[in-house]
């Protein structure tokens, strides 16, 4: 047996440990032991005769040779995921289990509303929703689909664009009844703001109308940094609320809310595209398939689920 055959279990350790960051969160997601991890990753060392981990007392990190290694291990990882999934290529439906990783807020009110309906169509297909607003590793956590908002995707992945995130300052009837309605970005200075809170920028609200650009640093007493609670708050008359739209529209639609400023777009920290991002490979899976063509269909009228590389 060629040494590269006998050491394809080291290379994926070695792809676990650089994606964990250490042995004993490896050897945690492998079911094995801190020690057992290490010697996998000594023998691969030995056998390629170069060190690929600096070790030092608080972390490890990637040697300049190690951070190519494991960028070729990766590829193996993912060629290794893509043959279990050549079964399913031949199935006559989609079957199996799909993880999918989505911001909280985007999977409660956008994402979850569309999964009764989902199962429904595909009965051998399970779903697990991953609500998480860090970052996701795909290959390491073994995740199908990440959905992010941003502007730039991350290198190396495959995508589609899902939906356009925008962001809106509404207020109460009540609340606007005591206080007033802003009539320029810079009025809200005068008034309590609901705000994000996870960031001392979080309160420097930014805005655009056509060329003209403003920012306004806004206080309040309530900060939050979930959109759920934000709009409650603004429901409950505490002051102006930051929400994204999707999460404000039914009630700026039936006046429980009113939004200010809609003649300016607002720039909120999470502004932007929904993208939906993936491992690239020449045959997405069927039941990747069949979900991506149903958030489309659901959320954009429908469009194909061929994808685009993204980096």
């Amino acid at each position: 047996m060629n040494d590269y055959q006998a050491l394809l279990q080291e290379m994926a350790a070695f792809v676990r440990v650089a994606d964990s960051g250490s042995f004993s969160s490896a050897a945690r997601q492998l079911g094995t032991t801190p020690s057992a991890v290490s010697k996998q990753i000594s023998r691969l060392e030995k056998a390629m005769g170069v060190r690929l981990l600096e070790r030092t007392t608080r972390k490890l990190r990637l040697s300049e040779s190690g951070v190519e290694a494991c960028r070729r291990c990766r590829q193996m990882v993912e060629a290794a995921r893509s043959v279990m999934d050549v079964g399913g290529q031949f199935c006559s439906e989609p079957q199996g289990l799909l993880r999918v990783s989505v911001p909280k807020a985007v999977g409660h009110r956008v994402l979850h509303p569309h999964i009764p309906a989902f199962l429904e169509r595909y009965p051998k297909l399970d779903v697990q929703l991953l609500l998480d607003d860090g970052h996701v590793d795909l290959i390491g956590g073994n995740i199908d689909l990440a959905i992010r908002i941003t502007d730039r995707p991350p290198p190396g992945l495959a995508g589609r664009p899902l939906m356009l995130v925008d962001h809106v300052v509404c207020a109460s009837p009540d609340y606007l009844a005591r206080r007033g309605a802003p009539s320029h970005p810079r009025d809200l200075a005068r008034h309590d703001c609901i705000y994000l809170g996870e960031d001392v920028n979080d309160n420097r609200w930014k805005f655009m109308r056509g060329d003209e650009a403003t920012m306004v640093t806004v206080r309040g007493r309530y900060a939050a940094n979930h959109s759920g609670v934000r709009l409650d708050a603004a429901l409950k008359g505490i002051g102006v609320g930051s929400l994204p739209g999707f999460a404000a529209r039914e009630a700026l639609a039936d006046g429980r809310l009113v939004q200010l400023l809609p003649d300016w777009t607002f720039l909120a920290s999470y502004y932007g595209t929904a993208w939906m991002l993936y491992s690239p490979s020449r045959f997405p899976s069927p039941k990747l398939r069949v979900f991506i063509d149903h958030l489309l269909d659901c959320l954009k009228g429908g469009a194909g689920a061929a994808g685009i590389e993204v980096g």
